[in-house]
């Protein structure tokens, strides 16, 4: 049975066990990931960004409701910063809530523009942002649910590199809609310590990007597990746009030509951050090239496991976490 504690907005929404929201990762997340998290208990987002042909997502989409059977899923949608020409979203979304999908991940920008159209498809709209005061503006504009990831979290923790302990407390403060937590994330125990400030669940990326059912290279899982919670860098800040990611070879001489020159560019910098390197690492296994998107929960990823078995530790950790606090395991009188 599980514990009343875990009896959140999050499960409560998505139908889940569990309070913990896989977030979209770009060339990861796909059916067989999504299925993964949909067994293990909670609740995973293909990244729509990441199927590019025409019909690619519609037979993603179709793929994922398959093997995911009545078990809850859902897509990213993953926006520029700022609207170009040309650009598809819109037809992302049609394309969605033509597919029936119930639960959608934004991120990027101000998600407002869409929202009339996936409301009135009956889309649950999850936006994420990197600090708390987009998350105030995210309220403001009527998204469901907003999930806020520190400055220690993989990708992009945006320009204001706010930390997760401090994200939480402004968000217990400020916000009124549900939240979740994400930047770091990575054990049971700490999604308890979001809860009792007021989260109603957590995102987790990096410490699941160990999972076996992830389609990724096993060099690339085996190299996240030697990696540390020292193992990342900080770059791309010069163009506004900061990735942490997997310290090597690309991650570094990124951050040095941004070192000899500030106003290095997007252009010079894209032969070096271009995704499809990044692609490539996940399908070889070579992690020496590509900007390879990991957080500091880096220094969590020990083994390579079942996702289920992942996500059953963290549920034993967060059990374990409870017994800590409540004074009957302690051995303590409780107060009458």
């Amino acid at each position: 049975m599980t514990d009343p504690v875990f009896d959140t907005a999050v499960t409560r929404t998505y139908g889940t066990r569990l309070p913990i929201v896989a977030g979209g990762l770009m060339w990861l997340s796909d059916a067989d990931y999504v299925a993964a998290c949909a067994r293990a208990g909670i609740i995973g987002f293909l990244t729509a960004a990441s199927f590019k042909e025409p019909g690619a997502l519609e037979a993603e989409i179709a793929r994922a409701r398959a093997t995911c059977g009545d078990r809850p899923f859902g897509v990213n949608v993953s926006m520029l910063p700022k609207l170009v020409e040309g650009e598809t979203i819109a037809e992302t979304f049609r394309i969605i809530a033509g597919e029936g999908v119930r639960f959608v991940e934004t991120s990027g920008r101000n998600p407002e523009a869409f929202l009339p159209m996936l409301h009135d498809a009956g889309i649950h709209v999850l936006h994420k942002v990197p600090s708390v005061r987009f998350a105030r503006k995210a309220q403001a504009v009527g998204v469901d649910m907003v999930s806020i990831v520190g400055a220690e979290c993989g990708g992009h923790p945006g320009m204001d590199m706010v930390g997760t302990v401090v994200n939480q407390a402004l968000a217990e403060r400020d916000l009124t809609i549900p939240f979740l937590i994400g930047g770091g994330i990575g054990t049971g125990s700490q999604m308890i310590g979001a809860l009792a400030c007021g989260a109603s669940g957590v995102v987790m990326g990096t410490r699941l990007l160990v999972a076996e059912e992830l389609n990724a290279h096993r060099d690339y899982k085996d190299a996240l597990v030697r990696a540390t919670e020292r193992d990342t860098q900080l770059s791309m800040g010069s163009v506004r746009n900061t990735i942490r990611t997997l310290a090597n070879e690309t991650s570094r001489q990124v951050a040095q030509m941004e070192r000899s020159d500030p106003d290095v560019g997007i252009e010079a910098l894209m032969p070096l951050v271009s995704g499809a390197i990044g692609r490539k690492a996940y399908e070889t296994g070579d992690v020496s090239r590509g900007m390879l998107s990991a957080g500091q929960s880096l220094g969590l990823t020990d083994a390579v496991a079942p996702m289920a078995d992942i996500v059953a530790r963290i549920e034993a950790e967060a059990m374990a976490a409870l017994s800590r606090l409540r004074p009957q395991h302690r051995g303590e009188a409780v107060s009458e």
